[in-house]
């Protein structure tokens, strides 16, 4: 419960559906250290096919994007699908920082990412 006026902590939210037999994950809030075991928990659950739209996420930082990294890794070894949508620069500036927006798979829509890797 938020004391003096603060605003409340904003919770990681993860969320997932399936479409082409491609789990797709929804992630909302923030992805840092606080966030990091959750985070890494449902992506280990969520199977080696996966879209995960970012356009939710108001914050990452370069331990989130380490998991996001060796997931897509890991994907790519074992020949399954793998690729991120709605990620916005402003909130995962560590992407470009890095020089892994230029690498990794991003797209705009779900229509898009569905159409590059089916």
């Amino acid at each position: 419960m938020p004391e003096n006026g603060e605003e409340p902590v904003t919770a990681l939210s993860l969320t997932s559906t399936t479409t082409d037999d491609i789990t797709v994950v929804r992630v909302d809030g923030v992805l840092d250290a606080t966030t990091r075991a959750q985070f890494a928990d449902y992506l280990a659950m969520a199977g080696s096919d996966l879209i995960l739209d970012l356009a939710g996420v108001t914050f990452m930082d370069s331990r989130a994007l380490g998991l996001i990294v060796h997931h897509w890794q890991t994907s790519l070894a074992a020949g399954a699908k793998f690729a991120l949508i709605g990620v916005e620069y402003s909130k995962s500036k560590v992407m470009w920082i890095t020089g892994l927006a230029q690498r990794l798979p991003l797209y705009d829509t779900l229509d898009e990412a569905l159409a590059a890797i089916s």
